[in-house]
């Protein structure tokens, strides 16, 4: 079994920076493909990013594009989101996935965080 939790959430004011951290446990994440997805009060979960076991490919939702960057340290077992230049419509619980094989998806996961919460203030 995998476990995965999430780090680094918080409150900051629009156009600001915050890096999510996912830390695995329980078994090696180095050749699952991971990704983050979110959810706000009311809505449904949503992709926002995913990549490769090696990290050579990643793929971003449109919303997010060319603001959050997906990353992974396979030494460390874990898997980061960079946020820049964020905005209210970013707040939500962001949650942490892997699913057991190396090809990203935008939904089939296997092993999921708990989530940490991003607040972001206008």
């Amino acid at each position: 079994q995998v476990q995965l939790v999430e780090s680094g959430g918080g409150l900051v004011q629009a156009g600001g920076s915050l890096r999510l951290s996912c830390a695995a446990s329980g078994r090696s994440i180095s050749t699952y493909a991971a990704g983050w997805f979110r959810q706000a009060p009311g809505r449904e979960r949503e992709f926002v990013a995913t990549i490769s076991w090696n990290g050579g490919y990643t793929y971003y939702a449109d919303s997010v594009k060319g603001r959050f960057t997906i990353s992974r340290d396979n030494a460390k077992n874990s898997v980061y989101l960079q946020m820049n230049s964020l905005k209210p419509e970013d707040t939500a619980v962001y949650v942490c996935a892997a699913r057991n094989g190396p090809i990203p998806s935008r939904g089939d996961y296997d092993y999921w965080g708990q989530g940490t919460q991003v607040t972001v203030s206008s």
